[in-house]
């Protein structure tokens, strides 16, 4: 335990001497936070949502939303508040809790105020950037992130975080509302609640938006109404979730980093791009200024299905020209629903200036994206060009029905349905959906990639969980399968579920001590709650006390720290040899 001991004071040395400071515990309280819970970070970046009346007009007020909320039962347990000490057990007094949810669980949300606030007409790339480094500085201590921001510019900030915001595993959901929070009648309530009840409920590893109970992917919507709490739509894509009764989530649609790397933010935006309508008789001198230098990305709104005039030879070469000089220009429709296709001749001749045809891109996230790939410097103009071609983040059309076409064509399946009965579609996919938990954590268990890959070409999702909510991460971390668990995260398994005891996979590999497992989890950027992170403390001391050099390092490298104190007070170094 050496080694351990005196990594231990080292790090008390380097602090000052001191024990660390102490921590609210569960024994401080009758009742604390506990597994039921998750944890919630809002962003309050301005938007109508919290906007009041000011000489006849509606604008921002900084520190009135936290005081308003707590008066709403809806959005705030008062008496829960004050029997779990809330606000000294996580130090803020802008800290919320919502009532107990249908599933048992209790939602902790804790509010950041921006100051100034913002309305959204003001929003630039650099308050972008700030917001991806609030949620990367935050990222460990919360299970999902909300962000308040106002209806006008909303889609082109989903957009932009949902390609800012790299390897993402946790839910990050925008909302705002049409009309303040404040007025009689509004739709911020309902809004914010759901976006709550979401972030802090289901993993859903997208920056999304929602608005009027439904959950859009976030680099898929535009704003199509100003004037009615439907306020936005997504075109091309079936929302992931909509709340009515219940909330239902449609996880096929669910789009998952198939990567095991750490969450990361880049902030590094190309701001010399634009958007660029054609409309009849537009002129090839308007085309030729709006092209020249620094313009470096431009998104081109065409007619139908990606045409352009094929009788301006004039118009053509300034397009022409543009790609030839390094300009990426992207060919998205005007429509708004539909793809770009090289169908007619109008179009191809656009393909043959050197044009890339966005697909199914909203012109929001085509600008986006533009703005994201421009600012990579270590890609070369050709590299950036398939870039804008491929799909990142769910920008663009997927085929979704590939796995399901599969389903019928299952000998396992079909002979399962016989006997039951059943031969339509909806009825043999809920079959599938039944029986894939317990089979996909059943080949977890004995480490059978080709039977996982089987249930995958099925159209079985690999994250679903079994009636424990342990999904087959859980079970293959827990019997140390490291290929298998390597396999699941490049399918978009996630790191950060919880089964109906608040483990994670991580936890569970600590528990039965993989640890090349942990070394890949924490990779991927598993980590212990706060709640783990506190009890840690008092399990580091009974392993120094017992002398377990493994239990102490594998506690390590899942990110615990030596100079957490036990229930006692006293940390891992100070329990040596007793």
């Amino acid at each position: 335990v050496c080694f351990y001991v005196c990594l231990g004071r080292h790090r008390k040395s380097a602090a000052g001497g001191g024990r660390p400071l102490k921590t609210p515990r569960r024994s401080d309280s009758v009742t604390s936070p506990g597994v039921g819970e998750s944890r919630v970070l809002v962003l309050n970046t301005g938007g109508t949502i919290g906007m009041t009346l000011h000489d006849n007009v509606l604008a921002p007020k900084a520190n009135t939303l936290v005081q308003s909320l707590r008066k709403l039962p809806i959005l705030h347990d008062e008496l829960y508040a004050q029997q779990t000490c809330l606000y000294e057990y996580y130090g803020s007094e802008n800290s919320l809790v919502l009532p107990l949810s249908k599933s048992n669980k209790r939602i902790i949300y804790t509010i950041m105020e921006y100051s100034p606030l913002l309305d959204s007409s003001n929003m630039t790339t650099d308050d972008w950037g700030r917001i991806g480094k609030d949620i990367e500085k935050n990222y460990e201590h919360y299970d999902g992130f909300v962000i308040l921001h106002g209806t006008d510019t909303m889609a082109y900030t989903a957009s932009a975080l949902s390609f800012m915001c790299e390897h993402l595993g946790k839910p990050i959901v925008l909302t705002g509302s049409q009309v303040p929070i404040y007025e009689l009648k509004n739709d911020g309530r309902d809004n914010l609640l759901g976006a709550l009840l979401i972030a802090g409920q289901f993993v859903i590893p997208e920056v999304c938006l929602y608005f009027y109970n439904k959950l859009y992917r976030g680099n898929r919507v535009t704003k199509v109404d100003a004037g009615s709490f439907n306020a936005f739509s997504s075109p091309n894509l079936p929302p992931l979730a909509t709340s009515e009764v219940d909330i239902s989530i449609n996880w096929e649609t669910v789009w998952r980093a198939n990567t095991t790397a750490k969450f990361q933010v880049s902030t590094e935006l190309n701001r010399n791009v634009g958007l660029l309508r054609l409309f009849p008789g537009i002129t090839s001198s308007s085309v030729r200024a709006f092209l020249q230098p620094p313009m470096q990305g431009i998104v081109l709104e065409t007619y139908g299905s990606g045409n352009a005039p094929d009788n301006r030879p004039d118009l053509l070469a300034e397009l022409k020209a543009a790609t030839d000089s390094g300009v990426i220009i992207i060919n998205c429709t005007q429509c708004l629903r539909g793809t770009v296709s090289a169908s007619y001749a109008t179009g191809k001749v656009l393909m043959e200036a050197g044009l890339i045809a966005g697909g199914d891109m909203t012109p929001e996230a085509a600008l986006s994206k533009l703005s994201y790939v421009l600012a990579k410097k270590n890609l070369d103009l050709d590299a950036k060009k398939k870039l804008m071609a491929q799909n990142l983040r769910g920008e663009m059309n997927i085929d979704l029905e590939g796995a399901k076409l599969c389903l019928s064509n299952s000998r396992f399946i079909q002979v399962i349905a016989k006997s039951l009965s059943i031969s339509c579609k909806e009825e043999l996919e809920a079959i599938r959906d039944a029986l894939t938990p317990p089979l996909t954590c059943a080949a977890a268990r004995i480490g059978d990639i080709d039977a996982l890959e089987a249930l995958k070409e099925m159209g079985s999702n690999l994250c679903l969980g079994d009636y424990d909510g342990r999904t087959p991460l859980h079970v293959a971390a827990c019997e140390g399968h490291f290929k298998v668990v390597q396999y699941l995260l490049s399918h978009g398994a996630s790191v950060y579920v919880k089964d109906r005891y608040g483990d994670t996979p991580l936890s569970n590999a600590v528990r039965f001590r993989h640890k090349d497992v942990v070394k890949l989890l924490r990779k991927t950027g598993a980590h212990f709650s706060r709640d783990q992170l506190e009890e840690a403390g008092t399990e580091l001391c009974s392993l120094a006390a017992s002398g377990d050099l493994d239990g102490l390092e594998i506690w390590c490298l899942a990110g615990a720290d030596l100079n957490r104190p036990g229930y006692d007070g006293k940390i891992a170094v100070e329990v040596v040899g007793f």
